[in-house]
């Protein structure tokens, strides 16, 4: 509308009424009501920004600010700023102004008005400047409101609460039309202007006794200080009759100095004046002096920054006395500065100032109202710090006099600021705190000591409860809670820190203790932690036992087995041979049960393999002492104590009758082994279990299970095996002789019998042989021959083999010389050749690799011996893994900061609604002050809030709850990939309701693309919901430019917003600075605004107004040359800059996101699949309404707006390069729809065709951006890529929008998924309701009895949480036959297989058994895994189905291999009669796109970092806008502080004067007749009119200003009564109802009813 300064030569001059002799008498009654108007313009200005700078917002434009201020709003406002006293934030009607724009004014916005005027009474502004409440309500006359805003700034001023109002005629501009229609306001008003000039004489006049000799004093002032002499000036100054107060003769040189400057001000503005506009007798005096309350206000200014001057330096100084005289300083008027307190001021102030030049980075002085704020404060912290005091000394003798119950009323007062005390417990506070008193020095605690023993005791006393209650849940709780300060907790214990806790208060309860202490909680904590800690390492001592046992080696599993934290019984060093032998076979036994190598023996098996290696060595030792005796007994010839031996050291059951015999036949036995070898040792050798070997020394009675080195076991004794068998033997023969004795006779008979047959059968048989064997003989005797013959070779052989070394050693030095002397000339040339050798070594090595890869990656067919060298590229390494998992944390803290920055955004915007909110005095000042807080916090709180959530709530450690966040992860799984659900919901809700749902909903799900995967999704989601819509909604192909549809907008903001920004800043930021900066660029392709500023131009040269007419159509300017030529100037310009423009855009089509380009491509094929008539014309001028008007036109128009440029804080685009990006952006514009520049812009034909060449250059571009692969190529994902990802999707999401999209898919389940087996109802029906806040948080996240619960559970909603989302539906071996994933797995498989065994072919491999060796390697190979495995965190591990899969055996894996060739065999997939190529080539192109997949990591952490580091740059911003308001609200609520202690004048008639008393009013009595005659009541029901002077009605006013009670009486007998509020008549009267019903009979008129109540009540 308006600018200054610089566009002052734009600004329609007009001269006084004598300036130019040839105008008429109408004429220059015309240029006189045009300065008039152009005068009131700039006071309506003048107010307005005076006004802004008051209550710090924004008003409307000036032309619009007299219909903006008829509601009084502002009005109000202002109240509030320099009355808070009198107008409360309650009291202003619309604060937000909502049903003002809703639906207009109302009547009730007068008492905004009335507020106002009230305020200006309370300070003592003269009623000679107010207007009337309808003169503003009725705009009868808006003049006389702003002439009262002036009047009120002036005086505000001189009192010191507000600036001076500045002077702006002929500062500012306005454009002909604008004064015009002013002028005709002005006109309908029919009013005199007021003369604005004459306010500060008007206003000294009003408030002064005698205005004369006040006058003089002025004057004498204004001449004084035009003197320039301090002294002078003082004098005047001090004049009595000034009645200027506070004047300080010191700072007489200061005043003098603020005086003149002032002064010059006001004569320099004077000046600016139009000429002659006001005659000579007209003009004010003080139009060019000083007034009194300006002369007053600028001492106010002088004196306040002396004072402030003065406090500062004692600050700065830590003078305590210094600071006192200050702050007592008149000129501040600081309200309750204490002499007491004045150490807590110095203190105070101190930390004020230092964090202050903390946050400003340099000094600064501290202001008035932040001084009146630190002195508050510290009055109250010494108030608060004397009454902590007293309590502590009260708490303290309580203690002393065991009082529990006193104790625990001292605690629990306020004053003493102690933490929560707990009533039920007030012996244990007794009792505990009387101990700790006790053991003090002085018998006395201080506050500190008492707040830490509280504090704790109290988080005993709830623990205590707990445990009482069994609760584990809460008992967990409370043992994490800091203020106990447990040392040693454990988070993965408190399981058994619970339990334990209940079995000892249940222990202590039962012997009459009810009160678990500290240490004992404590010792409980630390006897947990010992015995778990005892467990885990007698868990590692087995391990080591175990690792021992495999190494083979006795020492070291003995030494494991003697390991104190295994605590093992019965170990004996010296059997640890046989302990090693008995625990290997014991675990090699296990491992073949078990058919697992890798199991372990655990510690019972242990203990067991000891327990049998002692009994074992223990029966030993007792069989070699019975060998031994025996042997010797056998040796001295003493039979005696062979059967004692035999049956005490053997076990055997001996016959006594034998006795001789048993030693007859071990010496017999004996004697046969007796040797004469001399070097035989004492020791003997015994075999334990069959399998062991045990030594025994006879001589020194030594056991061992280690063989003696060097010596040789006996031989010559009988063994314990043989002694047993003899024993054996001898006693078996006694039972067998004495059962032939008792059947003597039948066995000699049997014996004849069988001796007779044999003999006679051995006969016969000899018989016939001899005479069989006839030819046996004969070959007999060729044997003999042939014996002899060979007998006769066998010496000679005998000859050379006596010789054999002789031989040997001659053919040994022949073939070592021979062999030495080829080996040297082989290795000399080698040693002179070396260089060479390693080069054709490297060479081949390298050109074998290169070749090997070409093949890999060029061949057609590659063989699987190549592929072979390349498949452990295909593994994952730690890099991979440290870089996987960096991406996940960049992503999670990429997408957390956009929704954090999102969150920040919303909370500044509200913090913006509320301080207007503030100023309008519709909330307190404590509301924005906790809204601030909570700016600061968030942060913190988020993070309690995460925890809390992740604790007790969906993501605690149940069942239940984890059952329902697996499910809610399957859903948003399922939402995430399958994008037909989404593209439904979308179109089923309002559109306003959509672009908030995909705004935080839809962006939220795919974690704002923050990678392929979710990229790829959510162009999917895109596509399909691009497609729905041009088919359901598209009705022409133009309705896609001219309509705005739901897609395209949330595409294009998708890609302005956090990840497009980039782009956009790198394609258009370098041009848009340049034409920016270029200062001499101006561009104006409006022939009129061309035409003024050139008449403009020619006014400001002459100094002559001009003769060409202001106001001319396009048409009349271009007539004039220097228009015309102007114009082409822009032109040329225009097109030059347009052509950087082009140019930047066309050779950025690379950097274009490919979101948009695909978008752009899927829209173009769509309308050509609906519109299959249009032309390729046609559908690019759409795509170019995609691509350049909606994506790129914006940023152009308004670079700030979309953070192409930089733009400081206060900082705006100038107009002229506003204009000339806008031209440009037009031109643009132009060209990428192909329209040319026709009827209004006629004038700029020259360019029709530079557009029609520009635009063939669009169509290129718009084609060449149409042209990219499909997102499946692009990003290499498909929608089976999760099986095989290497990472789980998480999303952020908060428990909110949770919610929202349960219930709006339940809302919507019929229209989005239309079939009943449909797998998102099955989903839904699972999850079943929609489920509360509280169900999410868990119990007790919110005390039911909070008064804040709804709001607290509200900002609870916003919680984030994360899902790891997974499919329900994952593939299942033999139930899921998707061919795409079997193939997934069998070439997982073959390249397991393929490392371990090597092969030509796949079908030789598969067909060739695994060595033990191979299987040896895969064993390796699946450990190795396994333990990848372990240490992959559980959001990147592989499915179970493919880890299970991996761990087979070869030939497991192989069989399975061969299944599902034959399965992809029959889908056509491969073919045996290629050897099952197709899926070697398969794994080629997996291994070539690994090395592009680590290659797209490294790219996409590099931009994550990038969008990070800009995502923190705005943080930064927004936190110095927080800082900011931070600042603002510090002062708000210094300015709290300086409320005076002026009488209070309310005027709602809720308060009344101080010290009045309250009046009743009296109640109105009118009898129905009367009433219906006024028009009032129009019928009662069943009444005849001619009974109405029986009825009576009775309205009484109520307490509240606007309750009436009416009563109702018939014949004098009371019926009915009803209460009657005043605003619900006014509601009805605005909403146009004219008749209502009272005590549901009697019809009454509304508007009569409410002119009745005014008249008689509020005198109106």
């Amino acid at each position: 509308m308006h600018h200054e300064e610089l566009a002052s030569l734009q600004r329609p001059r007009y001269g006084s009424i004598v300036d130019d002799e040839r105008l008429s008498a109408e004429e220059m009654d015309e240029r006189r009501r045009q300065n008039i108007a152009y005068e009131y313009l700039c006071h309506l200005e003048e107010a307005k920004r005076w006004m802004e700078v008051c209550l710090d917002e924004e008003l409307p434009p000036t032309t619009e600010l007299e219909e903006g201020l008829r509601n009084g709003v502002y009005l109000a406002k202002l109240a509030k700023f320099f009355a808070p006293n009198v107008v409360s934030d309650k009291k202003i009607y619309d604060v937000e102004q909502a049903r003002y724009k809703r639906s207009g004014l109302h009547f009730r916005h007068t008492d905004n008005t009335v507020q106002w005027l009230r305020a200006m009474e309370s300070i003592g502004l003269p009623k000679i400047f107010y207007p009337e409440t309808t003169d503003v309500y009725d705009r009868k006359n808006i003049p006389r409101m702003i002439y009262c805003i002036h009047a009120l700034s002036l005086y505000l001023f001189k009192l010191g609460l507000a600036p001076q109002i500045q002077d702006l005629l002929g500062k500012v501009d306005f454009t002909e039309e604008e004064i015009s229609n002013m002028r005709k306001e002005l006109e309908k008003y029919g009013i005199q202007m007021p003369s604005f000039s004459k306010i500060g004489g008007i206003l000294a006049s009003e408030l002064s006794v005698d205005e004369a000799a006040l006058h003089a004093a002025v004057i004498a002032i204004n001449e004084a200080v035009e003197k320039g002499i301090a002294e002078q000036t003082i004098v005047t100054l001090r004049n009595p009759n000034a009645m200027l107060l506070n004047v300080d003769e010191e700072l007489a040189q200061d005043y003098q100095n603020e005086l003149f400057d002032a002064k010059r001000k006001k004569e320099s503005n004077a000046r600016l004046k139009v000429n002659g506009t006001i005659s000579d007798e007209e003009r004010d005096v003080y139009e060019e002096l000083l007034t009194q309350a300006e002369i007053q206000g600028n001492i106010n200014k002088i004196n306040i920054h002396i004072a402030l001057v003065q406090v500062n330096e004692a600050i700065d100084r830590q003078d305590e006395g210094a600071l006192m005289a200050g702050l007592n300083r008149p000129a501040l008027s600081l309200l309750e500065v204490l002499p007491q307190n004045s150490s807590w001021y110095l203190l105070q102030l101190c930390d004020s100032k230092e964090q202050k030049m903390q946050i400003a980075g340099i000094p600064n002085m501290l202001d008035k109202s932040e001084i009146q704020k630190e002195v508050s404060v510290a009055n109250a912290e010494a108030e608060a710090h004397k009454l902590k005091l007293i309590a502590v000394d009260n708490i303290n003798t309580a203690i002393r006099n065991c009082d529990p119950s006193k104790t625990l009323v001292a605690l629990m007062k306020p004053e003493a600021q102690l933490p929560v005390v707990h009533s039920f417990a007030a012996a244990v506070y007794q009792t505990e705190l009387f101990n700790l008193q006790q053991q003090n020095a002085v018998n006395y605690l201080a506050h500190d000591e008492l707040s830490i023993a509280v504090e704790m005791l109290s988080a005993v006393v709830l623990l205590n409860q707990t445990l009482e209650n069994k609760d584990i849940l809460m008992i967990k709780n409370h043992l994490r809670n800091p203020c106990l300060g447990f040392n040693n907790l454990e988070e993965e214990n408190l399981q058994r820190y619970a339990d334990t806790l209940l079995s000892i208060k249940s222990e202590a309860s039962s012997q009459g203790q009810d009160y678990l202490s500290w240490n004992d909680i404590q010792n409980c904590i630390d006897m947990v932690n010992m015995q778990i800690q005892e467990e885990n390492e007698r868990i590692i001592a087995i391990g080591h036992i175990n690792e021992a046992v495999d190494q083979g080696n006795p020492e070291k599993t003995l030494e494991a087995l003697l390991l104190p934290t295994a605590k093992l019984q019965d170990v004996r060093p010296v059997n640890a041979r046989h302990y090693q032998d008995v625990l290997h076979h014991a675990k090699a036994q296990k491992c073949k049960e078990s058919q697992d190598e890798s199991a372990l023996l655990w510690l019972d098996e242990i203990q067991r393999g000891i327990n049998d290696s002692n009994n074992n060595i223990k029966e030993a030792a007792a069989l070699a002492v019975g060998i031994s005796m025996i042997n010797k007994s056998l040796e001295k010839g003493d039979s005696q104590p062979i059967l004692m031996i035999l049956q005490s050291r053997f076990g055997l059951r001996v016959i006594p009758e034998c006795a001789e015999a048993y030693f007859r036949k071990l010496s017999e036995a004996k004697n046969m082994k007796t040797t004469e070898d001399s070097s035989e040792s004492p020791w003997i050798k015994l075999v334990m279990k069959a399998m062991y070997d045990y030594y025994y020394n006879v001589e020194t009675e030594e056991g061992t299970c280690v063989a003696p080195k060097g010596v040789v076991p006996k031989t010559s004794w009988l063994t314990g095996e043989e002694i047993q068998n003899i024993a054996g033997q001898v006693t078996a023969d006694y039972n067998r002789e004495q059962l032939w004795l008792a059947n003597e006779n039948l066995i000699v008979g049997l014996q004849a019998r069988a001796r007779g047959f044999l003999v006679r059968k051995n006969f016969q048989e000899r018989k016939a042989y001899l005479q069989n064997q006839e030819p046996s003989a004969i070959k007999i005797q060729a044997f003999w021959k042939g014996f002899k013959q060979r007998k006769s070779y066998v010496d000679r052989l005998k000859v050379l083999q006596g010789n054999v070394a002789a031989i040997v050693k001659i053919q040994s030095w022949v073939k070592m010389w021979l062999a030495r002397r080829a080996y040297r000339n082989r290795l000399q040339y080698f040693k002179d050749h070396n260089d060479q050798i390693v080069k054709i070594q490297a060479f081949l090595r390298a050109n074998k690799a290169r070749e090997d890869y070409r093949t890999l990656i060029g061949a057609e067919n590659p063989p699987l011996t190549v592929l072979r060298k390349f498949a452990y590229l295909l593994d994952q390494s730690d890099l991979d893994f440290q870089e996987e998992l960096e991406v996940m944390r960049l992503r999670e803290e990429v997408v957390t900061k956009i929704r954090s920055n999102q969150q920040l955004e919303k909370d500044l915007n509200l913090m913006d609604i509320k301080i207007g909110l503030l100023v309008k005095n519709r909330i307190t000042l404590q509301d924005v002050v906790l809204h601030s807080k909570k700016l600061n916090k968030k942060s913190k709180s988020q993070l309690e809030e995460m925890v809390m959530v992740d604790k007790q709530g969906i993501k605690g450690l149940s069942k239940e709850r984890r059952k329902k966040l697996e499910a809610y992860q399957h859903l948003f799984y399922l939402l995430q990939t399958n994008p037909t659900y989404l593209a439904k919901l979308i179109f089923q809700m309002p559109q306003n309701k959509s672009t908030k749902f995909m705004d935080t909903v839809i962006f939220t799900l795919y974690n704002y693309a923050s990678n392929q995967r979710e990229e790829y999704l959510l162009l999917k989601l895109f596509k399909t919901a691009l497609e729905e819509e041009i088919n359901s909604k598209v009705d022409q192909i133009q309705d896609i430019v001219t309509g705005n549809p739901t897609v395209i907008k949330m595409v294009v903001s998708f890609n302005r917003g956090a990840r497009g920004q980039n782009t956009l800043r790198q394609l258009l930021a370098p041009v848009v600075k340049e034409i920016m900066e270029d200062k001499s660029l101006i561009i104006n392709t409006s022939p009129v605004d061309v035409y003024k500023a050139w008449v403009n131009q020619l006014e400001m040269q002459t100094g002559e107004a001009s003769k060409l007419p202001y106001d001319v159509t396009t048409e009349q300017a271009l007539t004039h040359a220097e228009v015309v030529n102007k114009l082409e100037s822009s032109i040329q310009s225009l097109r030059a800059v347009t052509d950087k423009v082009l140019t930047s855009i066309f050779s950025s089509l690379n950097m274009m996101p490919y979101g948009m380009r695909y978008i752009a491509k899927v829209l173009k094929s769509s309308l050509h699949e609906k519109f299959p008539d249009a032309t390729e014309d046609e559908l690019l001028k759409i795509v170019g309404n995609l691509l350049y008007y909606r994506y790129m036109n914006p940023a152009i128009v308004a670079p700030d707006g979309f953070d192409i440029i930089d733009i400081t804080a206060g900082g705006q685009i100038h107009p002229d390069q506003r204009r000339n990006l806008g031209c440009v952006a037009k031109v643009l514009q132009h060209a990428a729809s192909n329209k040319l520049f026709e009827g209004e812009s006629e004038h700029l034909s020259s360019m029709n065709t530079y557009l029609s060449q520009t635009y063939q250059k669009f169509r290129n571009f718009f084609q060449a951006a149409c042209d990219v692969p499909e997102p499946e190529e692009k990003f290499n994902i498909d929608e089976y890529s999760d099986m095989v990802t290497l990472s789980k999707p998480v999303i952020y999401i908060s428990i909110e929008e949770i919610i929202n999209t349960h219930s709006l898919l339940l809302e919507h389940q019929d229209a989005i998924a239309t079939e009943t087996n449909d797998l998102l109802n099955e989903l839904l029906e699972g999850l079943g309701p929609v489920p509360d806040i509280e169900s999410f948080l868990g119990e007790g996240a919110v005390d039911p009895n909070d008064p804040n619960r709804e709001s607290t559970l509200n900002q609870l909603a916003k919680t984030e949480i994360s899902l790891s989302l997974t499919s329900k539906y994952e593939l299942r071996e033999g139930e899921d036959q998707d061919l795409k994933s079997l193939m997934i797995k069998t070439k997982r498989l073959i390249v397991d297989v393929i490392r371990t065994q090597p092969g030509d072919t796949l079908l030789e491999i598969l067909e060739t058994p695994a060595t033990a060796q191979q299987e040896s390697e895969n064993l390796k190979l699946v450990e190795k895994r396994a333990i990848l495995d372990s240490k992959t965190p559980e959001k990147m591990k592989h499915s179970q189905s493919i880890f299970e899969d991996g761990q087979l055996p070869i030939e497991q894996k192989k069989r399975k291999i061969q299944r599902n060739l034959r399965t992809l065999e029959q889908a056509g997939l491969v073919s045996s009669a290629t050897k099952y190529q197709e899926i070697i080539n398969e794994i080629a192109k997996d291994i070539r796109n690994q090395r592009r997949y680590r290659h797209h990591r490294k790219a996409e952490l590099v931009k994550l970092q990038q969008t990070l580091n800009a995502l923190n740059s705005k943080t930064a911003f927004y936190e110095e806008q927080i800082n900011y308001y931070n600042t603002y609200i510090k002062t708000c609520l210094d300015n709290l502080t300086r409320r005076n202690s002026r009488r209070s004048i309310k005027f709602d008639g809720k308060e009344e004067v101080k010290g009045s008393k309250k009046l009743k009013q009296t109640p109105l009595k009118y009898t129905a007749a009367r009433l219906h005659e006024k028009g009032v009541i129009l019928e009662i029901e069943d009444l005849q009119t001619n009974q109405f002077k029986n009825v009576m009605f009775d309205i009484t006013p109520g307490e509240e200003v606007g309750d009436f009670e009416i009563k109702a009486k018939f014949l004098g007998v009371e019926m009915e009564k009803v209460q009657l509020h005043f605003q619900d008549l006014l509601q009805m009267q605005y909403e146009g109802v004219a008749v209502m019903k009272m005590f549901d009979k009697a019809k009454v008129n509304v508007n009569l009813l409410i002119f009745l109540l005014n008249k008689k009540f509020y005198g109106k």
